[in-house]
């Protein structure tokens, strides 16, 4: 929890409130006091303002420890809202008994619940009222503004990251590398089989289309990427071949939940880039929904010369589920396979 450093505040601000309202509202009453009257006015006025400070501060920063974030501001504001009479009549008490405390023999022994004692109660409790609205507005107030900032700040810096991810994903699914590799697949194919030459241009006209047109959405439905999917798989099977293996295993009810674009070619590509691709060691690649979740796992085969990585498709993928204030994919190895768990939308939710 980002908090202030208070420490001169805490010096200062009792000190300056107790003599700004000494001046505002009891004036005349002080004119009145005797010295000695006035001393001990200034010693219980002092100390019960340093008091009061201090341990309204204290419930106010249990509060914000308890509910930090800044979606949380209401129901603090609401807590506040409960504990102030509370504050509010301990101040007064604090003052009250200070008096008795401090000079038993000259404090005037009250009648409680006479006119005097009330007339005397609502005047003290109005200052009170007025002193720990500045207590709390002070730090609620702070604590607000710094988490404003904070999360502002945050969002910026992930908004950078996101475009560089974007720029860089671009980057890579124009790579000229796919694209040559691609069209020295169709070359082969023209003269070896012209049908599945055909359905690799549909797929390739496909992969590009879907690449450069919904990189710039916030959300698709499983269902399109599942789609796309499909024919970017088309163009990896016909040039690795029985070496890699794409099994899916969604159900209809899932397939218009809602995810980030081009998710699941991120993990792919990860996978196909990371992984050793043979007829006897297939690549097998699965992407299913579980409770809810979707998740994309491989069996875990790395190339024997590592694959320099700058990690950009995971990093894309997390950034973008935290600019929707969702839950990050959980990345994890185990049993012999790389998986990546997902959270699924059910609604369209835009970045705040």
């Amino acid at each position: 929890m980002k908090t202030f450093n208070d420490t001169r505040l805490r010096l200062t601000g009792p000190l300056l409130l107790f003599f700004f309202g000494s001046l505002f509202f009891r004036v005349k009453l002080l004119l009145s006091y005797t010295s000695v009257e006035l001393i001990r006015y200034f010693i219980v006025g002092i100390a019960s303002g340093y008091i009061c400070w201090n341990l309204t501060r204290w419930q106010v920063r249990m509060i914000q420890r308890r509910y930090p974030s800044l979606g949380h501001t209401r129901y603090r504001l609401y807590l506040l809202l409960l504990a102030f009479p509370v504050l509010v009549n301990i101040g007064y008490f604090i003052r009250h008994f200070g008096h008795i405390l401090i000079a038993p023999d000259a404090a005037e022994q009250p009648t409680y619940f006479d006119v005097k004692f009330f007339i005397n109660y609502l005047e003290t409790i109005g200052i009170q009222i007025f002193y720990h609205i500045l207590y709390i507005g002070i730090y609620e107030g702070s604590y607000i503004f710094i988490q404003w900032r904070k999360t502002n700040i945050e969002k910026e810096a992930l908004l950078r990251t996101l475009w560089q991810d974007r720029f860089e994903v671009l980057k890579n699914q124009v790579n000229p590398h796919f694209l040559f590799n691609s069209l020295n697949t169709l070359s082969s194919l023209i003269s070896e089989n012209p049908d599945l030459a055909e359905r690799f241009v549909d797929d390739m006209a496909s992969v590009y289309r879907y690449l450069l047109h919904t990189n710039e959405q916030e959300l698709t439905t499983l269902r399109k990427e599942l789609a796309f999917i499909g024919s970017y798989y088309h163009l990896l099977k016909t040039r690795y071949g029985s070496g890699l293996s794409l099994q899916v295993a969604v159900g209809e009810a899932d397939q218009d939940a809602l995810l980030p674009p081009l998710t699941l070619q991120m993990l792919v590509e990860n996978a196909v880039k990371h992984n050793v691709m043979l007829p006897e060691q297939p690549l097998q690649i699965e992407i299913k929904t579980i409770g809810g979740v979707l998740q994309v796992s491989n069996t875990l085969q790395r190339k024997k010369v590592r694959v320099e990585s700058n990690h950009v498709g995971l990093s894309n993928i997390t950034s973008k589920y935290k600019l929707l204030n969702q839950a990050s994919p959980l990345i994890e190895e185990k049993d012999g396979s790389f998986c990546v768990t997902l959270p699924l939308l059910h609604e369209k939710v835009a970045a705040n």
